[in-house]
């Protein structure tokens, strides 16, 4: 059996070491890759000529663009999301197309210097729990024994668990990010809707879909996260990280809520019980406080996604296609389809009336806690248990998870071991509309990963040349392309690096300057009250490194930056007495300086 593909921890390790290269890395992978290309997790793959072409140009430009976030780390896209040159199925022959343009979520992550392997297996057009709704095959779980892979993200999840990439992304309107993951002893996070663009996604339910992520572990979670989110100006669904939500609460402060008893329901799986009894416990450990609450509201609506008119909302992408070419559909995912039929407008408002009602109800609880505690699945079935009943046992996976996005909630699965008959187990983290943060920092915490969010220890460090005598200088403000003091650095030799994120440490000011502009000034305030600014990472001769601080006015100076990925850099900061200034302007909403300076020219 092939090597299992490093996660992207350890991939972005071994390039800075030297112990690995991308050209090594990608034929790593296309070994693994089954032919023909496309069993049952793979629908299609990059041809092998144009993964190697990608590999070698990020190894030739190394220098330039090793500090890239997601620098030299393979991955994969469930195939209902459009990447350009590839076709994009939705689980349905008869339905592929070749986009001309790549999903916006994908070409941030090629922008951070991921490289795509290929597209995965799903339940026909996002529509199923189980990995076995697909006419390119029915797709396993990576621990055998007939056991599904969970669906409609099937063949993202498999593919993450079996190595074969670092991470994938996948979708998720009712479940579909977190039971494949549950399924397939993974992390799988369904982000606040909104915060990862779904423009150039296959609708399921447009109001409600979610781009997920897979990954092995938390970090590499969140580090992906940290570069696919962000507002799409042409995406109507999409929104903004609030600045104050970015970093979180630290474990120790979270509230946590725990279901009661007669509110849990495993379906006669008494090892999953005992699972999500012994992760409870372990939970209780790492929190600040624990609350009992009563969860029938959330399952209540759960009920309206599939058994409400919201199935409806399946027919208005769909509906067309269903009509003109009702044999090209998966009998079962007709049967679900065609339910939206039954329902009308008068339906459509009573449900969400009672739908508001019950989001009020979500709202009262997140005063009371941070996080609640549930179960993924109640249970696991085989492939042959989900053909005896394929839509009742479908509704039994998305116990936990259906109601998520109808309340507007956040979530992570992170694996919590086996049952004593070997099957997976699995704890979901939910929380309120953009505590992503918390819920990240708790799942990093619960499964020994170092906290993604957090502020490191220690000290900084020392700054450290590459082979050719230059160091990473982070740069917010002036000193950006197309500003007025970047002729500062190009005359110094610097040579643009990329772009990228602070960790959520910090708050950008504009401070007044004599030309009008500002003068913008990062300033360090620490984790829960800073948020992510976007810079620009420069490369810059070591030497050039005092000519260019001589030039830089106070209350500005060179210090270290902690990057959203956790590196340190060199980079510009302000003294703390900036924030005093009574004219200083708090511009850490924009997300950067150049944001900032779009939107007062547009506003």
């Amino acid at each position: 059996m092939p090597e299992p593909i490093g996660t992207a921890t350890e991939l972005r390790s071994g390039y800075s070491t030297g112990e690995l290269t991308t050209p090594e890395v990608a034929e790593q992978v296309l070994a693994a890759l089954p032919e023909p290309a496309g069993d049952a997790v793979w629908i299609s793959t990059v041809p092998a000529g144009q993964l190697r072409h990608r590999a070698a140009e990020l190894h030739r430009r190394r220098t330039e663009l090793a500090s890239l976030p997601l620098y030299g780390v393979p991955f994969a896209v469930k195939d209902n999301i459009d990447v350009a040159g590839l076709p994009t199925t939705a689980g349905c022959p008869e339905f592929a197309y070749r986009p001309e343009r790549t999903a916006p979520v994908v070409t941030r992550l090629l922008d951070a210097g991921a490289m795509l392997v290929g597209k995965t297996n799903l339940d026909q057009f996002a529509t199923g729990l189980t990995g076995a709704r697909s006419p390119y095959g029915a797709v396993q779980s990576i621990f055998g024994g007939g056991l599904i892979s969970g669906g409609s993200s099937s063949g993202s999840a498999v593919a993450v668990a079996a190595g074969a990439v670092a991470f994938a992304l996948g979708t998720d309107t009712a479940g579909s990010g977190r039971v494949p993951a549950a399924c397939n002893g993974i992390v799988g996070l369904k982000p606040t809707r909104g915060l990862l663009s779904t423009l150039g996604v296959v609708p399921a339910c447009r109001s409600l879909d979610c781009v997920s992520i897979f990954s092995r572990t938390v970090d590499d979670a969140a580090a992906v996260f940290g570069v696919a989110s962000g507002v799409d100006p042409d995406d109507p669904w999409s929104r903004a990280l609030p600045a104050g939500y970015v970093a979180g609460r630290e474990p120790s402060a979270v509230r946590l809520g725990v279901p009661r008893s007669e509110d849990l329901d495993f379906f006669g799986d008494l090892g999953q019980r005992d699972r999500f009894a012994a992760g409870r416990d372990r939970l209780g450990n790492l929190v600040g406080g624990i609350e009992p609450v009563g969860i029938g509201p959330l399952f209540e609506a759960g009920d309206l996604l599939y058994q409400g008119p919201w199935v409806a909302e399946r027919l208005a992408d769909l509906g067309d296609f269903l009509r003109r070419r009702p044999d090209a559909v998966l009998p079962v995912t007709r049967e679900v389809l065609e339910k939206g039929r039954r329902y009308d407008a008068t339906d459509l408002f009573r449900a969400w009336h009672r739908l508001r009602e019950l989001r009020a109800w979500a709202d009262r609880l997140w005063r009371r806690i941070d996080v609640l505690v549930v179960p993924t699945v109640g249970t696991t079935f085989t492939l042959a248990e989900i053909e005896e009943d394929p839509i009742g046992r479908n509704l039994m996976l998305g116990r936990y998870t259906q109601f998520a996005n109808l309340l507007d909630l956040a979530a992570v699965s992170v694996p919590n071991g086996f049952t004593a008959a070997g099957r997976p187990a699995s704890l979901t983290l939910l929380g309120p509309a953009f505590g992503d943060g918390t819920l990240m920092r708790l799942a990093a915490a619960l499964t020994g990963r170092p906290d993604p969010l957090a502020v490191r220890a220690g000290g900084a460090p020392e700054p450290q040349p590459d082979g050719d005598g230059r160091v990473l200088l982070a740069v917010v403000g002036r000193h950006l392309r197309g500003e007025s003091r970047n002729a500062e650095l190009v005359e110094r030799g610097a040579t643009l690096a990329g772009l990228a994120r602070t960790a959520p440490l910090y708050r950008l000011y504009r401070l007044p300057s004599d030309d009008g502009v500002g003068l913008p000034s990062l300033v360090r305030v620490g984790p829960g009250r800073g948020t992510a600014i976007e810079i620009e990472l420069w490369r810059l001769p070591v030497d050039a490194i005092g000519g260019l601080l001589r030039g830089v006015p106070a209350p500005l100076s060179l210090g270290w930056l902690r990057l959203h990925d956790g590196r340190e850099v060199l980079g510009f900061l302000a003294e703390a007495y900036a924030t005093a200034v009574a004219t200083a302007e708090d511009i850490s909403a924009a997300g950067g300086w150049r944001a900032y300076r779009q939107g007062t020219r547009t506003g």
